[in-house]
């Protein structure tokens, strides 16, 4: 599974290749070779990996928005296509993500960078699994070893939905004992929430604002029952029917919104999407992601790059509003 392949603007093309082709191996979301991986055996008290136990590396922020700027890694670790969370040994991932990070600290040094890593912990398959939906929850070990990944190396952790033809509400009670975490927080993409009952990966799906409202108080109880600092909501955006009403979207004093451009393509045309799709319907704060390899897959004629270029912090920074949250795949 690639994953958030899609193009932007008038050159939009769906993420057929980000879903499953056939029903995968438990945890694997390739398109070719399944990978095996243990089962979600119970973990014991004294189990590294239990999530109640882990203990977060450095300093956690009271408030992480608008004070600081999210630098993430998306993927999902059984899948070497979907992003460089998975792409590289767990070593090397996090040493590229320190670099990366070191960059864009450079590049602004007025924003503390907060590093993250995305893991697709709910996924959308081509086919239906038992229940009759299109997903794929990742099991309990392979979300407890990412947060631990993260916590380990002073990264907080996003899990995101893809819902497939599943119910966002059952799908965000699942992963609700990771988000009483204080360093855990989450996306939700619209692109796979597929209302018209198509099979994802045909048709990009959409969400409403009430669909955004549903995981705002859903994290907003989290944090008050549980007395811990803001959640960020990361919502995928690079069409127009992708989110709908908008304006109906309401603000949560306990939930960071961020409004994500998920599109590829040569900068030009994800700088049109930013400003088309996240810019003109503003909810709270912007989000911007990179493509170590789909955004090279064009030259840009709007620019003076002769050969397909992958944005700088710089090119990005320019933009206004500045992005937020920045995530490479």
């Amino acid at each position: 599974m690639s994953g958030c392949t899609s193009g932007t603007g008038s050159g939009e093309k769906t993420k057929t290749d980000s879903v499953a082709a056939a029903t995968p191996a438990k945890d694997s979301v390739q398109k070719e070779t399944p990978v095996q991986t243990a089962s979600a055996d119970t973990l014991n008290e004294t189990d590294p990996l239990k999530a109640d136990t882990l203990k977060f590396a450095g300093t956690l922020p009271d408030t992480l928005l608008p004070k600081h700027r999210i630098l993430a890694y998306y993927g999902n670790p059984h899948s070497k296509k979907m992003g460089a969370l998975g792409e590289y040994p767990r070593k090397e991932m996090l040493r590229r993500l320190d670099e990366e990070a070191a960059r864009w600290q450079k590049a602004d040094p007025s924003k503390p960078i907060q590093k993250a890593l995305h893991l697709v912990a709910i996924s959308a398959q081509g086919t239906p699994q038992k229940d009759g939906n299109y997903r794929l929850r990742m099991s309990d070990k392979t979300i407890r070893k990412v947060i631990s990944w993260g916590a380990q190396d002073g990264a907080i952790v996003f899990l995101d939905v893809q819902v497939g033809l599943a119910d966002l509400k059952g799908e965000l009670a699942f992963l609700e004992k990771y988000l009483k975490l204080p360093y855990v927080h989450l996306g939700i993409d619209p692109e796979f929430s597929m209302k018209s009952g198509a099979r994802p990966g045909t048709k990009i799906g959409t969400y409403d604002a009430a669909d955004v409202n549903d995981a705002v108080q859903f994290l907003s109880r989290i944090v008050k029952e549980n007395n811990i600092p803001p959640k960020v909501l990361v919502v995928h955006r690079f069409t127009q029917r992708m989110v709908t009403n908008y304006q109906n979207i309401k603000r949560d004093p306990r939930v960071a919104i961020v409004m994500d451009m998920d599109g590829w393509g040569p900068p030009s045309l994800k700088i049109d999407s930013y400003r088309d799709y996240i810019v003109k319907e503003p909810v709270q704060y912007t989000g911007f992601k990179l493509f170590y390899k789909n955004d090279l897959k064009k030259v840009d004629l709007r620019s003076n790059h002769k050969v397909p270029h992958l944005m700088e912090p710089a090119e990005v920074l320019s933009l206004e509003p500045k992005p937020l949250y920045i995530q490479y795949q």
